[in-house]
């Protein structure tokens, strides 16, 4: 998309006269948020959350919500269960009884036997250990290892005792390996945009189900440590100590939610959200630091009177999806005026280290559906989608055209990605609330034990929060002057959308495309527009005529230019 210098100083003059029009005064909230957004909270959070394996119910999981806690009162968020009705800034700990126990690795190591070093040491290896292993004997377990090369091996073979070595996921191989009487599992599966061959050393961790009572364990080696082994399989009989120390306990689910009430309209809400779990620095350990800062700075700033909050700005920590799907459906009232949702998920990167760029993760629109041009998915890779899967809404073009304001600014490069799925803005989207995901990729240390500080920009985390909560302000604080603002960027969008698939069904005509199909895509881009205008119509808080009008007039123009474009394709 080309949003650029251009497009900014038509926005700011077309802000400026709306002002003139309205009787507001614009208010520019990246000169206020600017100064006060260091990113050295992000930071410093950070650097304390990933020291720990965490998940949900165990020591480092608890500790962080814990230490959010502190931040958040120390900004000036009170208890809620201490707060007085006049007060706007509150948070609370939601506590549930978990259904199974809470995990977390304290050592491992794999060795094969008649070697004299070890293959592998979790001092080094921190994800080596699959989540939710059990602990061996303290003198560890000596095993023969079986190497299988399909699951159609494990029918001739006897496990009753032995250790499984396979180059694949685990859904299947732990399930049957378990009913054969395998004690435990080494696998080796790092995807290519590991550049394993290069990053020799990383594991990327693995998950067995939860088993309160079970005995199994998994071991999931480096490209390093799976090449050893293969090449001592070769030799022949192979034996490998192993020795687990996992502690596995009952405990509590915690959730901490922060909110800065609306004085207008406190029921209508955004909802930011960073996931807790996992045991990375990126992932995601910067969107837990990252979303504190613009805790505590919109905190600050509210207190010297620097903003207001016409809505109310809400803070959510918890477990990936699952906390926040049930914030969503827990209480359906609340649900129904949620107007936004925004995920931070891996958004601390320096990519100058760890590949890949700055992404957002823009709500299902037809580049889900026809990925060509300058849309492209990420590595993650994301289905195909249909057109009743669209979610048509100004939040995509607004989130793109604020980030890309401070990408000007910073130097900072911004990109976008089709919907792809998997983290924190999927249930928004699954509830009907406009959601997206702010996020990086490729990242050669995803989900490894080599994603740790070292992989960190505290200049990244002060980019990505400052222009999240510029972005946030904007929407909490909407009238009449962004909605205006907000018909004007979808109508330039759009027409520039329109011409850009215009050129692309161009070229694919002459090379073999039907023009029925090419006329579809330039009409469900219309379509995806027309309607993204309509929604403006959830903040036209005042149902100006005026706003309609503009809306409508927008609309027309934009099926007019489609028209033209699907007759030019003739």
């Amino acid at each position: 998309m080309k949003q650029g210098i251009v497009p900014a100083l038509l926005c700011f003059s077309f802000l400026t006269g709306c002002s003139q029009h309205t009787g507001e005064k614009p208010v520019n909230y990246f000169d206020i948020v600017r100064p006060e957004f260091t990113g050295q909270l992000a930071y410093k959070t950070t650097d304390f959350v990933e020291d720990y394996w965490r998940v949900v119910g165990n020591t480092g999981f608890n500790k962080t919500i814990y230490i959010l806690a502190d931040s958040l009162q120390a900004a000036g968020y009170v208890l809620e269960e201490k707060a007085k009705e006049s007060d706007r800034l509150t948070y609370r700990i939601e506590k549930r009884e978990m259904t199974h126990q809470t995990w977390e690795p304290i050592s491992a190591s794999l060795q094969i036997v008649g070697e004299e070093k070890p293959l592998l040491l979790s001092e080094t290896n921190r994800n080596m250990t699959y989540l939710n292993s059990v602990s061996t004997p303290k003198e560890g377990v000596k095993a023969e290892v079986v190497w299988i090369n399909s699951m159609d091996d494990l029918e001739n073979i006897s496990l009753k005792n032995k250790v499984v070595f396979a180059e694949m996921g685990v859904r299947r191989l732990y399930k049957l390996a378990l009913e054969k009487g395998a004690i435990g599992i080494l696998t080796y599966d790092n995807p290519d945009y590991l550049q394993p061959e290069k990053n020799k050393t990383s594991i990327q961790f693995r998950s067995l189900p939860s088993q309160d009572d079970g005995n199994f364990w998994g071991i999931a080696l480096s490209y390093e440590a799976k090449e050893k082994l293969v090449a001592q399989l070769k030799k022949g009989k192979t034996e490998v100590l192993v020795n687990i120390q996992t502690k596995r306990y009952p405990s509590e689910e915690l959730t901490i939610v922060a909110d800065i009430k609306g004085s207008e309209l406190p029921n209508e809400r955004l909802v930011y959200s960073a996931h807790i779990q996992e045991p990375g620095a990126n992932d995601n350990a910067t969107g837990v630091g990252t979303q504190l800062e613009m805790a505590k700075t919109a905190a600050k700033l509210f207190a010297e009177n620097k903003i207001e909050f016409k809505r109310t700005m809400t803070f959510l920590w918890g477990d990936e999806i699952i906390s926040t799907n049930r914030y969503i459906q827990e209480n359906p009232e609340r649900a129904k005026v949620i107007k936004w949702g925004i995920s931070l998920d891996m958004v601390g990167e320096n990519t100058a280290v760890t590949g890949g760029t700055f992404l957002i993760e823009k709500m299902p629109d037809p580049s889900a559906i026809w990925t060509r041009g300058k849309d492209k998915h990420s590595e993650w890779g994301g289905e195909v989608l249909k057109l009743a899967d669209m979610k048509p809404h100004y939040l995509n073009d607004f989130i793109i055209s604020t980030f890309k304001e401070q990408g000007e600014y910073a130097n900072w490069i911004i990109e976008t990605n089709p919907f792809e799925g998997g983290s924190d803005h999927t249930p928004f989207l699954q509830a009907d609330i406009p959601g997206l995901l702010l996020w990086h990729f490729t990242d050669q240390f995803y989900h490894t034990d080599n994603d740790r500080l070292d992989k960190v920009s505290q200049e990244t985390m002060k980019n990505v929060g400052t222009a999240a909560l510029v972005s946030g302000l904007q929407l909490v604080n909407a009238s009449d002057t962004f909605v205006h603002e907000q018909i004007k960027i979808l109508k330039e969008q759009a027409f520039v959308r329109l011409e850009d698939e215009s050129k692309l069904s161009l070229l694919a005509l002459k090379n073999g495309s039907k023009i029925d199909e090419e006329k579809q895509i330039i009409s469900a881009w219309e379509d995806w527009y027309v309607k993204s205008l309509s929604s403006i119509n959830d903040i036209n808080t005042n149902k100006n005529s005026a706003v309609k009008t503009a809306i409508s007039n927008a609309q027309n123009e934009i099926q007019q230019k489609s028209n033209e474009l699907k007759k030019a394709l003739q």
